[in-house]
Parts: structure tokens; C-alpha cells; sequence
């Protein structure tokens, strides 16, 4: 994934924070989330939403990674949603291939002396992780749980280009997937 200065990949639709939970009180009834640093996750969508994972649901696995990934403060980014043409232009601009992938992640990048909680965006493609799913024999849901935290830990710095810090990467996505009850991805 390249790293590039941190410019939105869309516009927020669906926002859930902590600030919410007053105002939503289906939120309440999630009290793991109120016991670790809160995450603002932006969800914007270049798809129809029939079909795909909840705002809740994303949060989760957000916070999931943020927890297993051991960050203790607060953080915030943007996730969107794609189609094949929008996630391949991405894949192509920023990236030089040619094609749609799974997910996209543009860590945020703040200058100097700028304290936010900011970790950057993810463009996740919908077409390619449905694929993906049906050819792996996946449920949908576990392959849009694992993409996420697999961006998350992007955002937070980790990568897999060397081998080791590959098994380190994906060590860590196993025991974060299983702390939410779905098997090993690699496996």
C-alpha cells in the first residue's frame, strides 16, 4: 500500500463515535466499546448499502484492530466503500496496477506539531471482496471483517512486504479475527 499525504477517498455519510451513544441507543447495548479509546469511523458509500456489513459492524472490527494493534488512543478515519471502477482508478493512481483490489489504505500523513486523532482512509471495493469471498468458499462477512482490520493495521504502520513482518501481520490478524470469532484467513 502507498503511503501518500492523507486527502479524503470520500465523503462521510454514516458517522458512529462515542459522541453518539447518547444520541443512538442501540450503541448502548455495545459496552466493549465503551471500555477502550473510542474510534470515529466515517463510512461513505460509492455502492448500493443492500447487502453490505453495518456501520456497527465496521466499528467493531475497526475497534477490534485498534485493540489487538495495542493503540490506546483515540482515533478516526474514513472508510469508502467502492466499485470495481473506482477501487481499480485508485489502485491505478496511487499504486500503478491496473486493477481493483481488495482494500486500499492511505495512512494519514500530519505535519509537524499537529496532534489529531487522524490514522488516514481505506477504500474497501465491494465487487472484489464478495469475489474473493465466494472463490475462498468465506462467509462475506468474515473476508469484509478480516479486509478491514487487515486496512486498519495499514493505517497503523504495519505491512507484509518482508517476509517476517508478513507473519507478524498476519499472526496478529489471525488472534484479532479470533477474538471475534472467525477462523484464520490464511489457514
Amino acid at each position: 500500500m502507498t503511503r501518500r499525504s492523507h486527502s479524503p477517498v470520500g465523503a462521510a455519510s454514516v458517522a458512529t463515535s462515542p459522541s453518539l451513544k447518547a444520541k443512538a441507543p442501540r450503541l448502548k447495548s455495545l459496552p466493549q466499546q465503551r471500555e477502550r479509546a473510542g474510534a470515529q469511523v466515517h463510512l461513505g458509500y460509492a455502492v448500493p448499502r443492500t447487502g453490505l456489513p453495518s456501520p456497527v459492524s465496521f466499528r467493531r472490527w475497526v475497534e477490534a484492530a485498534l485493540h489487538g494493534a495495542k493503540r490506546r488512543k483515540p482515533a478516526e478515519l474514513a472508510i469508502r466503500i467502492v466499485d470495481t471502477d473506482e477501487g481499480r482508478a485508485l489502485n491505478r493512481d496511487y499504486r500503478g496496477k491496473d486493477y481493483a483490489t481488495n482494500v486500499l489504505s492511505f495512512p494519514a500523513e500530519l505535519p509537524p506539531g499537529v496532534a489529531l486523532p487522524l490514522i488516514g482512509d481505506l477504500a474497501i471495493c465491494a465487487p472484489v471482496v464478495l469475489r474473493e469471498a465466494a472463490e475462498q468458499g468465506k462467509a462475506a462477512r468474515d473476508h469484509w471483517a478480516h479486509l478491514t482490520i487487515h486496512g486498519v493495521l495499514h493505517l497503523l504502520g504495519y505491512d507484509h512486504i518482508e517476509d517476517g513482518e508478513a507473519q507478524a501481520m498476519e499472526a496478529l490478524e489471525t488472534r484479532i479475527l479470533a477474538g471475534l470469532g472467525i477462523a484464520d484467513p490464511y489457514a
